[in-house]
């Protein structure tokens, strides 16, 4: 099957249901809660975990199974930016043993990585062509003790 992967229910709702497909109303809904950053991630991956995991908890896209997703993403992130510093201090290419230029093996590192962030971003809405199918409804400031009562 080709074609881009099903968006889940809440964002097919989110940007419409732009096709008029019936939603799936047996999808499973995971509580939103924030998931705890891994032991196994390195310093520079829990900064962005940190980082990141408030943004998409914050805007309602972040839930308790959507944790190792975004440990993927983190530990993707931070192997493209050990594999960017290398690169800023050697060089794309290099003169090799026998004098020709060659590629820096960073450069395969820094590509493969670029290339799970992408991904793995627009899953979670994160790109400007994935973010403008979505609507996000503007949070009131209100409780919802007050949204209740009215």
């Amino acid at each position: 099957m080709t074609g881009p992967p099903p968006l889940p229910t809440h964002l097919r709702i989110l940007e419409g249901n732009r096709s008029r497909r019936p939603l799936n109303e047996n999808e499973p809904k995971p509580k939103q809660v924030m998931p705890e950053c891994p032991d196994h991630l390195s310093d520079e991956a829990k900064k962005q975990w940190n980082k990141l995991g408030k943004q998409l908890f914050d805007v309602g896209i972040l839930t308790e199974l959507d944790g190792d997703a975004l440990a993927m993403y983190c530990d993707a992130w931070a192997r493209w930016v050990n594999a960017k510093e290398m690169l800023d201090k050697h060089g794309a290419v290099f003169k090799s043993k026998n004098g020709f230029p060659a590629l820096n093996p960073y450069f395969a590192v820094a590509s493969q990585a670029f290339e799970q962030m992408r991904r793995i971003l627009q899953e979670f809405g994160m790109t400007p062509s994935s973010r403008t199918r979505l609507g996000v409804e503007p949070k009131s400031g209100r409780s919802e003790m007050e949204k209740l009562i009215d």
